[in-house]
């Protein structure tokens, strides 16, 4: 029963008559609780926090130490609360409770990019555009030049070295042609050599009247299909060495040719559109359409003079390289057959070993590995 007092001097809370908060009763509750509390404790200060149910204030009651007697309280300090402020908190992230107590809403605007985002869409369309107007106009040139009605830009001394190229392009790979037939009809004679050398050693063996006369034939045979082999094997190292200068090197050259002659036509097309746009009247109109006819013009005249510059040193690097290999070749074709057709079989064996031909012995495999070791 003694417990039950505070609790009911607290839920019971007097009103004056001009509707101001009667402070005796709460200063007599605080008198009883701080008796009701033990005094080893040592509390200074004892902080009560009242919770209205229908009022949005919340705050906390400090109350002075215990001095023994009754005596008048001390003023009440009305502080914010920390509960009160992490509520606040929760309710949105808007809102945000300062140190000194006052609220602040915060306004989030939209998210404003600095840069524009491109559509591939009308990018893909620009390109397509630019490709479409730069083939019409390079499709025009062509049917024009070849009517006899445009006009076309010509360096005869290049268009001279490209002619000469193509046309011993051709030569090249017709001697190409004939050595690769030269090379199969050796082939099938060292290979029936052989057969027939190995026919007159069975017979020599089984024949013994004609056992000396088989036995000479069988060792002709297999000698002549010996140095066959050697020499055709300098004809296969000719026969690639030319294909890489023919189907590579040459043809190397000629694709630069192509991109010359492409940007030749290009070059023609909008220098042609530039002298149509000069003849015309020039008002606010054609100007504008003048100075980028203009740029563009220059534009392809740069990579018409680059390209062309590029055609001129590759020609020049081709012939130095086109002589140096076809010297060699030449003079390598040509002892293999002297020495071949001679008898000389040490003269062939000498022509291979100056180019540094090695020659597989037919039906040996490679070495392992492990007998390399």
């Amino acid at each position: 029963m003694a417990q039950e007092s505070p609790k009911n001097s607290a839920a019971e809370i007097p009103v004056t008559s001009n509707g101001e908060v009667d402070d005796s009763h709460e200063h007599g509750f605080n008198r009883d609780l701080k008796h009701s509390l033990p005094s080893g404790l040592g509390l200074s200060e004892t902080q009560i926090t009242s919770h209205g149910f229908d009022s949005t204030k919340e705050g906390v009651v400090e109350a002075g130490a215990f001095q023994g007697s009754p005596a008048l309280p001390l003023p009440s300090v009305m502080s914010p609360s920390r509960v009160a402020a992490s509520r606040l908190a929760h309710q949105g992230s808007d809102l945000i409770v300062p140190a000194g107590g006052q609220r602040t809403q915060t306004k989030s605007g939209p998210v404003i990019l600095a840069d524009e985002i491109k559509n591939p869409a009308m990018e893909k369309l620009e390109l397509v555009r630019k490709w479409s107007l730069n083939t019409y106009k390079c499709t025009r040139q062509i049917i024009s030049e070849k009517l006899g009605r445009g006009s076309r830009t010509v360096d005869l001394e290049l268009e001279a070295q490209i002619d000469i190229l193509r046309d011993n392009k051709k030569k090249y790979e017709n001697i190409l042609k004939l050595a690769q037939t030269l090379s199969t009809q050796l082939f099938q004679m060292v290979h029936t050599q052989r057969q027939l050398g190995d026919a007159f050693a069975d017979l020599s063996l089984k024949s013994l009247e004609l056992h000396e006369e088989f036995g000479y034939n069988a060792n002709t045979q297999k000698l002549l299909a010996k140095n066959g082999e050697t020499l055709l094997g300098a004809i296969n190292f000719f026969i690639a060495s030319v294909n890489t200068l023919v189907n590579k090197t040459i043809e190397d050259t000629l694709m630069t040719v192509k991109q010359y002659e492409s940007a030749r036509i290009e070059y023609d097309a909008y220098r042609t559109d530039l002298e149509e746009l000069n003849l015309g009247p020039r008002d606010a109109n054609t100007l504008p359409k003048i100075e980028q006819s203009q740029h563009l013009f220059q534009a392809h005249k740069e990579k018409y003079d680059k390209m062309r510059n590029d055609v001129s040193i590759k020609l020049k690097f081709l012939e130095e390289n086109k002589v140096k290999v076809l010297h060699n070749q030449l003079v390598l074709f040509h002892n293999a057959i002297a020495a071949y057709f001679a008898g000389n079989q040490k003269q062939l064996e000498q022509t291979l070993k100056q180019f540094h031909i090695k020659l597989k012995t037919p039906g040996v495999d490679a070495p392992s590995w492990l007998e390399e070791q």
